[in-house]
């Protein structure tokens, strides 16, 4: 009888782990699918629907659908109604409880937008590849629709329910600032599809915001969406460089939601950040929330920033000469260097709690 080595179980459990994560990454993709097509949204709609009858509501090919069905019953996130049926007449539904965690845009519980990032992630993979051998970056454009899109729909349920209720509030500066007689002006830099733009000016009705970013896609869309807001008088979208002479000195309040960590060039970052303050002004930042140093126990949630990390946000922060190169996973002492680089004076932690960021208040 054969005695299994301590290498044999561990090269056992990593197949066994490895398997389970290509099921896992396989099980994304094709949320992804049911996502971005419709078929979720059409199910719920419909109730408990055969093949054919999803193919027609969600407008797509009836063999696609009954594969794609098969396999969502298979990972347990569809249920099927009486499987024994013929592949014709059997039902599918969404499950109580999985239609918040894969339809409800609102929810602190919507998911879906996890497959949208792993796809974007994916997408130039290639360029990833010889961005390790030449040490170069990837632009962010090349990241596609997919990242500025999912990106956008993961945070908008943080931004809508915790910004004005429970994050601003926290930090009294801030807050007292945002609702006293004289109206407050923000600049909401790197905003994206400006989700968080919107919600400050829907949760603080005296304010004006400015949201600010580069990317040009970003900001075609966040303009897009502004008309449906109902704070389109209140809030402007800007493709333009923050460091702009011109917006110097005007806002009371200027934050950085989830993007330092991307970015080549922070500190140049935080000093125009600092220069678009007038006098009694701050900057807010919010970034990932990380253990104080590498450590193997660090938890799932540092695991999952390792993997954008590597996949996206250290490419992206790779551009240009003399690139930070920061990475995902910037912890507590690199944001203060950072911010004493760009001549902030003051540096302290927002007292704000949150499971996945961790929240810094910036003064010259």
């Amino acid at each position: 009888m054969t005695t299994a080595t301590s290498a044999d179980v561990r090269r056992d459990e990593l197949v066994e782990r490895l398997f389970g994560s290509a099921l896992g990454a396989l099980d994304l993709l094709c949320v992804y699918l049911g996502d971005r097509l419709g078929m979720y949204s059409a199910l719920a709609d419909r109730g408990p629907s055969t093949s054919a009858e999803l193919a027609s509501a969600a407008g797509v090919n009836e063999r696609y659908a009954r594969e794609w069905l098969e396999q969502q019953a298979m990972a347990g996130i569809l249920e099927a109604q009486e499987p024994g049926a013929s592949d014709a007449e059997r039902r599918y539904a969404v499950p109580a409880g999985h239609d918040e965690v894969l339809l409800e845009g609102d929810s602190l519980n919507h998911m879906a937008p996890m497959a949208q990032l792993l796809v974007a992630c994916a997408l130039p993979i290639h360029a990833v590849l010889e961005a390790f051998r030449s040490g170069n970056g990837v632009p962010y454009a090349d990241y596609g629709a997919d990242l500025h899109e999912g990106q956008a729909r993961f945070t908008q349920p943080l931004f809508d329910n915790l910004l004005a209720t429970d994050w601003f509030p926290a930090v009294p500066s801030i807050h007292d600032r945002l609702t006293g007689d004289r109206p407050a002006r923000v600049a909401d830099v790197a905003c994206g599809l400006g989700r968080s733009s919107i919600a400050i000016a829907r949760g603080y009705p005296k304010v004006t915001v400015d949201g600010i970013d580069l990317d040009q896609a970003s900001i075609a869309r966040a303009q897009q969406l502004l008309p449906e807001s109902g704070v389109e008088d209140r809030v402007a979208f800007w493709c333009r460089d923050a460091a702009d002479p011109e917006l110097s000195g005007r806002y009371d309040l200027v934050t950085i939601f989830e993007a330092l960590h991307d970015m080549s060039q922070p500190v140049d970052v935080l000093r125009s950040a600092r220069g678009l303050l007038s006098d009694g002004g701050c900057v807010l930042v919010a970034d990932e929330r990380t253990a104080e140093r590498f450590a193997l126990d660090a938890g799932d949630v540092e695991r999952l920033y390792y993997g954008f990390s590597v996949l996206h946000c250290l490419s992206v922060g790779m551009i240009g000469e003399n690139a930070a190169g920061t990475g995902t996973v910037m912890r507590e002492d690199t944001v203060r260097g950072y911010a004493q680089q760009a001549g902030f004076a003051g540096f302290e932690f927002a007292p704000i709690e949150n499971d996945f960021w961790r929240f810094y208040l910036l003064t010259p």
